[in-house]
């Protein structure tokens, strides 16, 4: 069957680790050169493979984004739960992992520090509004932009004084958090309350996943949320590693 030896071929080369030589793929495959090439050259196409120089083949970033999206919530927080707990510990904050699906972003895991000796916020579980929480507008800030339309598009609930409800300022702001790195979210959904939070990116995908911390606003101030922003995004580069190492395919 044609999908038989597709999969024979998307196989070979994912096993490799490596960019591959279409001969490399035809002899570990032993299919006739002309099908070898042919398919290749079809998933190329379908970004299905990726071809970083003329002729070497590595698993595509559409792939990858298949096998990101079907992971678990389980595997994934299990996977990423050390790093997040390193987190709330160095920060003494609780620090969250948030996932982008159904065109809204949900909080799937907390960690908590260990010294309890200090107050700190629980953000809880659940979908967060996309244009008010910093774990969904980082991630909307590095979504596609039919998303990003979408989202300035539709309808944006007030839930403080501070949440940004207009097009235009929502439009800017996610442009900075473009240039920053970061998101934040002061006082947006609950006065007394500040959030920050940086994209987990894993090669050309965009950002399906974030990772972010939160506290009372008396904490965060403008210096510290700069702060750790920066080393957020520590952290979500691990939780990015991580995950490609529990099962997501790696790409150049």
């Amino acid at each position: 069957m044609h999908l038989d030896r597709l999969m024979t071929v998307l196989e070979s080369v994912a096993v490799a680790g490596r960019a591959v030589t279409a001969p490399e793929v035809q002899q570990t495959t032993g299919l006739p050169r002309p099908t070898c090439y042919r398919l290749l050259q079809t998933m190329a196409e379908h970004r299905l493979l990726n071809e970083p120089e003329p002729g070497r083949y590595l698993v595509g970033e559409r792939l990858v984004r298949l096998a990101l999206l079907g992971q678990s919530d389980f595997d994934v927080c299990q996977a990423a739960a050390p790093t997040l707990r390193e987190a709330a510990n160095q920060f003494g904050e609780a620090v969250f992992l948030s996932r982008y699906r159904n065109k809204g972003v949900e909080i799937i895991h907390v960690e908590t520090p260990k010294d309890i000796a200090q107050s700190f916020v629980h953000p809880g579980l659940g979908f967060r509004p996309m244009h008010a929480c910093s774990c969904s507008k980082v991630i909307a800030a590095f979504a596609e932009d039919w998303l990003q339309e979408e989202i300035l598009a539709g309808p944006m609930r007030c839930y403080t004084p501070n949440t940004k409800h207009e097009p235009k300022a929502l439009r800017e702001e996610l442009s900075n958090i473009r240039k920053v790195g970061f998101a934040e979210c002061v006082e947006e959904i609950e006065i007394g309350v500040s959030s920050v939070a940086t994209p987990i990116r894993i090669g050309n995908i965009g950002a399906k996943f974030s990772v972010g911390t939160t506290g009372p606003v008396r904490r965060f101030t403008k210096e510290r949320r700069a702060g750790l922003g920066y080393n957020l995004s520590v952290f979500a580069e691990k939780v990015a590693l991580t995950l490609q190492m529990h099962g997501v395919p790696q790409t150049e």
